[in-house]
């Protein structure tokens, strides 16, 4: 990338630098060119201002959702935030995830999340199941399969980011996960007392800011969450329903 010239437009960025000791915002003026994204600044900066500037990436395709960040406050994928959606006159602020506890610079130690991960019973078909699946059912499930766990809906939940209950719930992220796994019509294994016990699914009260910063456009909210809650609702607090199911029978066992 060329220093620029008189007639390029130069942005300024306000980049957070620092550990989780302390740390500060330092300024730098990168030229924009064409088709420039967010992640490409940042590189710039990294070339020709300070090797040491901390970040982590890889596909710049936003598939391995590693990019993550806050971009004038906004959770995203720097790879996916381009230059020219920024007024002329405007700074770009690009700070790390908030929820997370930071390690160096951009960096942030998201360790947490696959802790969590291994909480979920996986995936568990009975032993003579019939692989034989309606499309239609596949196709309700597919959705969840797309997320690229950059963690941006952990980041913006509110649970997590301003109460910090990551001792006791489980997130956005792992309520997906939950819903792809209850929902296939070949898994046999019942979460709802986790959703309820460990995951903690009340606290959610549905505020759709995890779908609003999904770069795969997975409706967290009212494909998986909302019928999660529906279900640990109609196990726990629904009595008739319960005693219903009891004597005709069905449910996951």
């Amino acid at each position: 990338m060329s220093e620029g010239t008189h007639s390029q437009r130069q942005a300024t960025l306000k980049v957070y630098r620092g550990d989780k000791g302390k740390g500060d915002y330092q300024t730098y003026k990168v030229p924009v060119e064409a088709g420039m994204v967010v992640l490409d600044a940042i590189h710039y900066i990294q070339q020709n201002y300070d090797p040491e500037l901390a970040v982590r990436w890889n596909c710049k395709a936003a598939k391995c959702g590693s990019c993550s960040a806050e971009v004038n406050g906004m959770p995203s994928l720097m790879c996916k935030s381009r230059m020219d959606q920024f007024r002329h006159d405007e700074d770009i602020m690009v700070q790390p995830l908030k929820t997370f506890p930071i390690i160096k610079d951009l960096v942030t130690d998201v360790s947490w999340n696959y802790e969590v991960n291994k909480k979920i019973t996986p995936f568990s078909p009975a032993e003579n199941a019939d692989w034989t699946v309606y499309q239609e059912d596949i196709d309700r499930v597919q959705e969840f399969r797309k997320c690229i766990e950059c963690f941006l809906c952990q980041n913006v939940c509110h649970v997590l980011r301003d109460h910090d209950r990551k001792d006791n719930f489980m997130g956005p992220r792992f309520l997906v996960r939950t819903a792809g796994l209850e929902m296939h019509p070949l898994d046999e294994a019942n979460r709802l007392k986790f959703l309820k016990d460990e995951g903690h699914i009340g606290y959610c009260n549905i505020t759709k800011c995890c779908t609003e910063v999904c770069p795969e456009d997975i409706h967290i909210t009212d494909n998986a969450i909302i019928p999660l809650k529906e279900r640990v609702v109609d196990e726990f607090y629904d009595p008739l329903g319960k005693f219903i199911k009891g004597v005709l029978g069905g449910g996951k066992k």
